[in-house]
């Protein structure tokens, strides 16, 4: 386990209101660490609607979600939060010092005065194909975390799903100097969500003899010696046949996961953590949640909402952290103070 990190304010979550909650610490002079359970910043707009348009954003009358969150990311570089991305929340613990205790999946530890709870609707994690039997291949042969060209190089790979990320690991594994022995994309009919633009190109590799693709629903397997041999399918005919592999790579979308959020002994009211309005603190000291994971009366659950919680949370850190300065508000329009942490005095 590696030396625990020592942070003033740490946030949970890298969505749009967590990368705002950045900002308005940051304002406040408050530097922070922030952990995603992605392995990029962005949350449901990146993983839900990167193309979607959003328009109730205030002062932009229109914008795609990963739009969305280029500016976000582009807002918060001045105060240079670090990021851990592609690992969960694993437990939180109060130390006798009245700091927080975090760790992750990835045996990372952070001791930190605040935590912001800006998790959404959960940690997004992968959808795992069920399968009798098959999670006992999990991490050897078959994954569902995001593609890794390693895995593949040289083997009869298998992908599955239909939407961007299963076409473009299908196009990736086809061609380079990773490429894969063979591969297949499989799914249930010849019919893809993915971008227009992602079905012709894999159209093209399967007439090229690339790639192929094989409609077919997963019934059972075959494996001998301790290694996945093969898939059993049920194609649209309704007749049963094999599909031989090496790696079976799966993409069938992201799933959000409350997780261990609800172990951590938080006031919580169908499955959302209850926060006043004044701060937005639960109901443990120096532990606040903004977006979606919270609940009070009127609760809306929108964006711009999510940014008007974050900016009084860290407002309500900084009487936290320093109740012997007195809290003003400054304006960004005139503050010298503010210009300087912006990096535009």
């Amino acid at each position: 386990m590696t030396t625990p990190i020592d942070t003033e304010a740490l946030v949970i979550g890298a969505g749009p209101v967590g990368l705002f909650q950045v900002f308005q610490l940051g304002l406040q002079g408050i530097h922070c660490h922030v952990i995603d359970a992605l392995p990029h910043v962005g949350g449901q707009c990146a993983e839900l609607y990167p193309a979607k348009p959003i328009y109730d954003i205030p002062g932009i009358p229109f914008c795609t979600g990963h739009e969305l969150v280029e500016r976000l990311q582009q807002q918060i570089t001045p105060f240079k939060p670090m990021l851990h991305l592609g690992q969960q929340v694993s437990t939180i613990e109060r130390l006798a010092d009245q700091r927080i205790r975090v760790q992750t999946t990835s045996d990372r530890t952070f001791h930190t005065r605040t935590l912001f709870i800006a998790a959404g609707v959960g940690a997004f994690v992968p959808r795992r194909m069920v399968l009798d039997g098959l999670d006992a291949f999990e991490g050897t042969q078959v994954f569902a975390e995001h593609p890794q060209p390693g895995r593949w190089t040289g083997q009869h790979l298998v992908v599955a799903g239909d939407g961007d990320a299963s076409l473009q690991a299908c196009l990736d594994a086809s061609q380079g100097s990773q490429a894969a022995a063979s591969v297949t994309l499989l799914h249930r009919r010849d019919q893809f969500t993915a971008a227009p633009e992602l079905i012709a190109q894999m159209r093209q590799a399967c007439t090229a003899g690339r790639m192929r693709f094989v409609p077919g629903q997963p019934t059972g397997l075959r494996a001998e010696g301790g290694r996945l041999q093969a898939l059993e399918l049920l194609n649209p005919q309704g007749d049963t046949e094999w599909l031989s592999l090496d790696v079976l790579q799966t993409c069938l979308g992201l799933s959000p996961k409350l997780g261990p959020v609800a172990q951590w002994g938080l006031a919580m009211e169908r499955k959302q953590l209850v926060v006043n309005t004044e701060n937005f603190a639960t109901s443990e000291p120096g532990i606040f949640a903004v977006g979606d994971i919270n609940t009070y009366p009127g609760k809306k659950k929108l964006i711009l909402c999510g940014f008007h919680e974050a900016t009084l949370a860290a407002f309500g850190a900084v009487a936290l952290l320093r109740p012997e300065e007195k809290t003003l508000l400054q304006y960004t329009t005139t503050s010298t103070l503010l210009h300087q942490r912006l990096g535009i005095a």
